[in-house]
């Protein structure tokens, strides 16, 4: 078949429009994996012949060597996807020894007017891809959709296995861009805490919580949101989700909630809709082919029939057995995919015999669903049975994993006694076609995921086994060497490609230091976990949670008997990074770098002592102790790093950090700029400061200071333009942190110096967000102070009292802020690069008091201020302190002597003269002209 780009392609209830890589099954788009969607092209336009296994992996992955693993997983996705066996219909076959073969009749469609995409139109949403065609559920998914915008809050109720995922992740499918802010899935299957599910909940929203009121916190930035939420499994939860819904609700009106669990949540405005079984003919029915295959169970059975055996086909004297199946079953899905999954190797006749004997002595209760959970239960049961010794092992052991993992990861926890890794792959793949096992099909790797039903069920046979604890301890180690490679990777490959392989493990991590660091598990274990952990909460700006761990693991370290030198320091330098964040420089913040600095030299790590005082000389910074910055940036020399070309950079960097803080622009321009070439040249532009106390990317922490530099010296617009490259790099990263320091340092001030007050409002608001998001509480504090000049309407009555560095940038904003101490460090000369600044704020409040006597005073000090920045080099502020002075000039009728200061300096300026500093030189320059005689 040609695939013109003007035809689609329609078979069974599909099109494909090629060109769009678009499949609409009816009005609605099937979501495809990008592997799948490649499967399906090739062999549509080989339709009718059979495509070999090494074509198909030769073109679906053309620049990779894969295992032919892939390819059947892929395959198999596919088929689930598109429901290959409905209604006895065949899609695609397995030509044995051969390869694959699409089959299906099909044709061939003009296309006036190609759909629009709405994979590609479509507002956020983090559901997965699409696993299995839905099959009886359409009239109420259609009944959901229909109601959910005007109930706010249904809750789909019914026993385990009954298929209540599916229906809700159908549902929020089919309302994918009807809600202007999206809609977010969270899973509570892996959280056995309800103190924190609105952390997770945190997590997905892009928002990190006070300690104080999260609830309130979650309701306040809802409030305006217009978003569907979709909290899936929770019946382990029940009184914890119904009171976070009831929160949500009252407080945020446009946002509503589609929840799942096995009872209802009992919660105020709650519309339980319960899911019953699948139908399955009447007992007394005398039905024919057609007939039996329109109810959805036997729909449901054939389907994972024909999936798990290519030459399955359901022969009139056969449908007595299926329909018995079916209603043994109580029609429960998950129970007639476990069952139809053996009819590869039992046939129809032995499945029969199979359950009839398995489920002899099940008694049905008169309760319903008590009956249904015996059912799938005693199906679960009899599953089990049928695996040999190896399968069973390798179910139960892959309980613990409380997300997706790798083959490799698989094996890692599996293989132990009785277990060799050869025999690990096979029995996976068992599990796989037996259903007992799900996959998740990304573009580039296979992931493996037990559903919750399944995963209890391997716990409780785990912990029969007594396994649990042996297992637990490998599947901690399993975490621990993923994180040690990961830590390896995070020099080498791009930060997007390494959280995209890493953080998805995150939930298993927190799984594994829960158990370890609590008292039940190997506590060495989890103590290096938590330090080998540490770029990954890092890379996710999740330090406040981290240093939750660290401190934990530091009080067991301190315990021992003899504590590890090196894994201390590693744990007391991440200690440093969230304290200094969460806290800025705290005693704790400083107590943490000093310590790991002592520690490194008792350790003879060059590397840790380097990582220990670039931590304390950023919390200096912070503080305002510049001068002490400046000498511990000299110590770099000292520590002998020259030989590294990486490390020599970034301590290069901090280098000119000192310098423009100290107050020498002129040094820190010429470093700042030798810095940012270095890294161009090297590569290392846009890469992470990997080795360093307090973490952020190493091209936007350098731009962000240059663009201070620059706007300093006089050059506003090269300066908006330098922080303006700055934030893109950090938002295209998307690395918290760093947002949050060029924007507090850079972004939202030159915005502001330079009278671009709607964008300095607007990077207000994104410094305000990400600093809440990723807790980094530091820079929050400073979004605060900054609210009340730049925007009143984000101002809180009383932020955190400023002190350090930001008491002297809120000086620059807003004279009135100066005060007795800022002019005693102007006066000592420790405020560095802002003492002309508060000379100048302290002779505007003398000029204010209108006081004549006063204005000699004034003068002397603005005279100096003027000298202090020409010395500096900060020519932006020798034009503010001259203009006061010329304005004071200017009263006393001084006209010539005040141009004759003011004209040179002004005309030093060949940019941004439409900055308001300028605007009004230029003003007051005109005023003081038409006195002047020519």
């Amino acid at each position: 078949m040609t695939l013109s780009l003007e035809q689609a392609v329609h078979f069974g209830p599909y099109r494909i429009y090629p060109e769009q890589r678009l499949v609409m099954e009816a009005d609605q788009p099937l979501r495809l994996g990008r592997r799948a969607m490649d499967i399906l092209l090739i062999l549509l336009k080989h339709a009718g012949n059979v495509v070999s296994k090494q074509q198909l992996m030769a073109e679906v992955w053309p620049n990779s060597v894969v295992e032919e693993i892939n390819l059947r997983v892929h395959m198999a996705a596919l088929r689930k996807a598109l429901g290959d066996g409905q209604a006895g219909q065949r899609y695609i076959v397995t030509v044995a020894q051969r390869g694959y073969s699409f089959v299906a009749p099909y044709s061939l469609e003009h296309v006036e007017q190609h759909p629009a995409n709405p994979a590609k139109a479509s507002h956020g949403h983090n559901l997965p891809l699409r696993r299995t065609r839905l099959i009886g559920r359409q009239a109420l998914v259609d009944s959901l959709v229909m109601h959910l915008p005007r109930q706010r809050f249904i809750t789909l109720v019914g026993p385990g296995g009954i298929g209540k995922t599916t229906v809700a992740l159908r549902v929020a499918e089919q309302l994918i861009g009807r809600y202007r802010d999206g809609i977010r899935l969270l899973d509570l299957a892996p959280v056995n805490d309800p103190r924190l599910i609105t952390g997770h909940l945190a997590t997905l929203l892009d928002l990190s919580l006070h300690d104080g009121e999260p609830m309130s916190s979650l309701a306040s930035f809802l409030r305006e949101r217009q978003m569907l939420l979709v909290i899936d499994n929770c019946e382990h939860l029940i009184d914890a989700v119904a009171l976070l819904s009831e929160n949500l609700l009252r407080g945020a009106p446009q946002v509503h909630i589609l929840a799942t669990s096995r009872e209802s949540l009992r919660a105020e405005g709650e519309f339980v809709q319960r899911l019953e079984s699948l139908d399955c003919p009447p007992p007394i029915a005398v039905l024919d082919r057609a007939q039996a295959l329109s109810f959805s169970a036997l729909q449901l059975f054939v389907e994972r029939a024909m999936a798990s055996h290519d030459s399955f086909e359901l022969s009139d004297a056969e449908l007595p057995l299926v329909i018995d199946i079916c209603r043994r079953l109580d029609g429960i899905p998950l129970a007639l995919e476990l069952a139809a999954a053996q009819v590869a190797s039992l046939g129809l006749e032995g499945l029969f015999t199979q359950l009839q004997d398995s489920f002899r002595l099940l008694t049905h209760s008169s309760q319903a669903t008590l009956a249904r959970h015996q059912t799938l239960h005693a199906t679960l049961d009899w599953s089990f049975a049928l695996l040999n010794t190896c399968e069973q092992t390798c179910l139960r052991r892959l309980g613990v994993f409380r997300g997706g993992f790798t083959l490799s990861s698989a094996a890692a926890v599996i293989v132990g006694e009785h277990i060799e890794p050869c025999e690990v792959f096979g029995s996976i793949t068992q599990l796989v076609a037996k259903s007992l096992l799900s996959v998740d099909v990304g573009d580039e790797e296979v992931f493996y995921r037990l559903l919750d039903t399944t995963r209890s069920y391997a716990l409780e046979k785990l912990e029969q086994a007594h396994e649990l604890p042996g297992t637990r301890e490998r599947h901690a180690e399993r975490c621990l060497a993923l994180m040690q490679q990961a830590q390896t990777d995070w020099e080498l490959i791009p930060t997007t490609l390494w959280i995209e392989r890493y953080a998805r493990g995150l939930e298993d991590i927190r799984a594994a230091l829960d158990w370890g660091l609590n008292a039940r598990g190997p506590e060495a274990l989890a103590i290096r976990l938590t330090a080998a952990s540490t770029p990954l909460w890092q890379e996710l700006s999740l330090l406040k949670e981290h240093g939750g761990y660290v401190r934990k693991a530091l009080a067991l370290l301190d315990a021992a008997a003899e504590p590890c030198l090196p894994l201390k320091m590693a744990l007391k330098l991440a200690l440093g990074s969230a304290c200094y964040h969460a806290q800025g420089g705290s005693a704790e913040t400083v107590g943490a770098f000093v310590t790991a600095r002592s520690l490194a030299r008792q350790c003879n790590d060059v590397v840790g002592e380097l990582r220990a005082v670039s931590g304390h000389l950023a919390v200096n910074l912070s503080c305002g102790n510049y001068q002490m910055a400046w000498v511990q940036s000299q110590q770099f020399d000292r520590l002998g790093l020259d030989g590294d070309p990486v490390l020599s950079l970034s301590t290069h960097r901090l280098r000119v950090l000192a310098l423009h803080f100290v107050g020498d622009q002129q040094q820190a321009r010429v470093n700042a700029e030798d810095v940012i070439q270095r890294m161009a040249q090297s590569g290392h532009l846009n890469r992470f400061t990997h080795g360093f106390g307090v973490q952020y990317d190493q091209s936007v922490a350098a731009l962000t200071i240059l663009a201070r530099i620059l706007w300093l010296q006089g050059h506003p617009e090269q300066a908006w333009r330098t922080a303006r490259q700055a934030l893109d790099i950090a938002l295209q990263i998307n690395h918290g942190t760093s947002i949050c320091y060029t924007l507090a340092l850079s972004g939202c001030l030159i915005a502001h110096y330079n009278g671009n007050t709607r964008t300095a409002r607007d990077l207000l608001h994104l410094l305000l967000e990400q600093a809440q998001k990723h807790s980094v509480l530091l820079f929050y504090s400073w979004a605060q102070h900054y609210a009340q000049i730049i925007d009143s309407a984000e101002a809180t009555p009383s932020p955190r009292a400023a002190v350090g560095l930001i008491k002297e940038i809120m000086v620059t904003l807003d004279t009135a802020r100066v005060d007795d101490d800022l002019l005693q460090r102007a006066d000592s000369g420790a405020a560095g690069w802002s003492t002309a600044e508060i000379l100048r704020a302290r002779a505007e409040a003398l000029l204010a008091a209108d006081c004549p006597a006063k204005n000699s005073t004034a003068e002397t000090v603005l005279i100096k201020a003027i000298n202090v920045a020409k010395s500096q080099g900060a020519l932006a502020w020798e034009l503010r302190s001259a203009t006061s002075l010329a304005r004071l000039w200017q009263r006393q009728g001084r006209y010539r002597q005040a141009h004759t200061l003011l004209a040179p300096i002004y005309q030093c300026f060949t940019e941004g003269h439409a900055t308001p500093d300028l605007k009004a030189v230029r003003r007051l320059l005109d005023e003081l002209q038409s006195h002047v005689p020519v």
